[in-house]
């Protein structure tokens, strides 16, 4: 396989766990209500019943929210070794030059989701984690900025992640 076939093929794979990791963010939260509102497993609904209503559903939020903040610190870093190997393998052929900087900008996206913005949104989230949302918090509107900087940054990276892959794949035929 061709080095350029190679990357073709890390960058699908950098698309599909781009795509994956907001599925697994949203659902995990949606799955909280659903879980207490039909849960399909009787011992659980046993159980929550017997917990403070008022709650539960914070603690399992918090659970979920726990572990988007773990799932995209391991995406993030995998994606930064994403980025370096589709680096690697485009590096000398003249003929990808464009590509690299695409790869270049790309990874450069990751690196300020993963120093600044997921840092922050994870420090910010942390203090409105138990915070009650009536009135809405002040830190409430400055989290929904950071989240919608990151969110708009994975657009734009996987938007460019797709548009090289179909400039690849074009340019190997």
């Amino acid at each position: 396989m061709t080095r350029v076939r190679w990357t073709t093929f890390l960058l699908g794979a950098w698309l599909a766990g781009s795509l994956a990791m907001a599925t697994v963010a949203t659902q995990n939260f949606s799955m909280v209500d659903r879980l207490l509102t039909s849960s399909p497993s009787a011992p659980f609904r046993e159980f929550i019943g017997q917990v403070q209503a008022p709650h539960d559903r914070e603690v399992l939020r918090y659970l979920s929210s726990e572990l988007n903040r773990l799932y995209f610190q391991l995406w993030n870093e995998a994606q930064l070794v994403l980025g370096l190997l589709c680096f690697w393998l485009l590096s000398g052929d003249r003929r990808v030059s464009r590509a690299r900087l695409v790869v270049v900008g790309m990874t450069a996206v990751v690196v300020v989701m993963t120093v600044w913005l997921a840092p922050a949104i994870t420090d910010l989230g942390r203090v409105i984690d138990f915070v009650p949302r009536t009135p809405p918090p002040p830190e409430l509107g400055r989290f929904g900025i950071l989240h919608a900087a990151y969110s708009g940054l994975e657009i734009a990276k996987m938007i460019a992640g797709l548009a090289l892959a179909v400039s690849l794949i074009r340019s190997d035929r």
